[in-house]
Formats: C-alpha cells, structure tokens, sequence
C-alpha cells in the first residue's frame, strides 16, 4: 500500500454512519472499514502467522485473516478509547514499516453529530502535486504559521465533508490529512 492508494472519498459514506452512532460505536465503524487501517493490521497478523505455531491464515479464503484483523480493530477501539471534552478519541500509532503511515486518530463528538478521521504520514513522499493530480485544483487553500493547508469538500442534501491536506510548504510534502463529516440539520 502506497500513500496514494488512500482516497479520502471512500470514507465519507463510513463517516456519515458514526456521526449517527454514540461514541465508541462510531469510532468502530470508522476504523472497520478504514482500508489504510485493515491493511496495516493484516501486515501484522500476517508477520505472525507460521505454518506450526500460529495457522493463522489456514482458510485459502483470507476469511480468517480478515475474522483476526476485526478482532484486533475491536480490541484497538476497546483499549484505546478515551474521552476529553465530550468526544470520544482512539489515537493508533502505525509504527511498522515500512508503511506510508504513522498514525491514525478517529474521533467523534457525543455532543455534535461530527466525526473525523486523522492520518499522519510517515516519510515525504506524497507531495501536494499528487495530491492536486488525484483530487483536482483544491476547493480552498490557506497558509498557517507551519504549513500550508489543502482543503477538499464533497457537499450533499445529508452532510458536508471535508479533507484538510497539511503540506509542508518547503517540499511539497503532506505530513497530515484530517477528514470531517457534519450531517446537516433536517427542518
């Protein structure tokens, strides 16, 4: 898996599910189905398999990786969840490389119906040029004191959602991308 392999579009539908869902169950469904995360852990569960001690990967399906792989994002969710201002937060280092990322953070607001989903990048190797080239000229752009910043919204009768491209403004390099969901308010 490379760093372009992740499109920040694909989340968008699993983030409209948490920001209807309490808390943790937010979070879960936000880390299930998040591609960068199961491939990460299935690269963990996969360096740990071998034929005598652990058969782990013994069905030709991949059924089993894939049963493990749930049972650890379960078990990352359940260890790792904590609260801080009525929102709930699982921050997951990645530190296993090499990998395109370092960490993942998913976090959903129980007073708001928002959700987000953190990725930190690992080395400097995706620039805001692929950025532009996968996703088109951004819809807004904007310069912080550290970095410049990349933004992206996909807009819809139900939720607005936007991904905020952090970008080293010296390289070209991303070091983050944060993607938020808001359902809009039905009157």
């Amino acid at each position: 898996m490379s760093a372009d392999d992740f499109d920040w579009r694909e989340m968008v539908p699993y983030l409209f599910v948490a920001a209807t869902l309490p808390g943790e169950q937010g979070i879960k469904a936000v880390l299930e189905n998040f591609r960068v995360l199961r491939a990460y852990i299935g690269n963990e569960v996969r360096a740990e398999c071998s034929p005598d001690k652990n058969p782990c990967t013994a069905k030709g399906d991949g059924s089993m990786l894939d049963e493990e792989v749930s049972k650890r994002i379960d078990e990352i969710v359940q260890e790792g969840i904590f609260r801080r201002h009525k929102t709930a937060i699982v921050d997951y280092p990645l530190a296993r490389r090499p990998f395109p990322f370092s960490e993942i953070a998913a976090v959903k607001s129980e007073k708001h119906p928002d959700a987000y989903l953190i990725l930190a990048l690992a080395d400097r190797s995706y620039t805001a040029a692929q950025v532009q080239a996968k996703y088109g000229a951004p819809y807004d752009t904007n310069i912080s004191q550290w970095y410049s910043v990349f933004t992206y919204r996909l807009d819809n009768p139900q939720y607005t959602s936007k991904a905020v491209f952090e970008v080293d403004p010296v390289d070209g390099a991303v070091i983050k991308v944060a993607i938020s969901l808001k359902p809009r308010n039905r009157h």
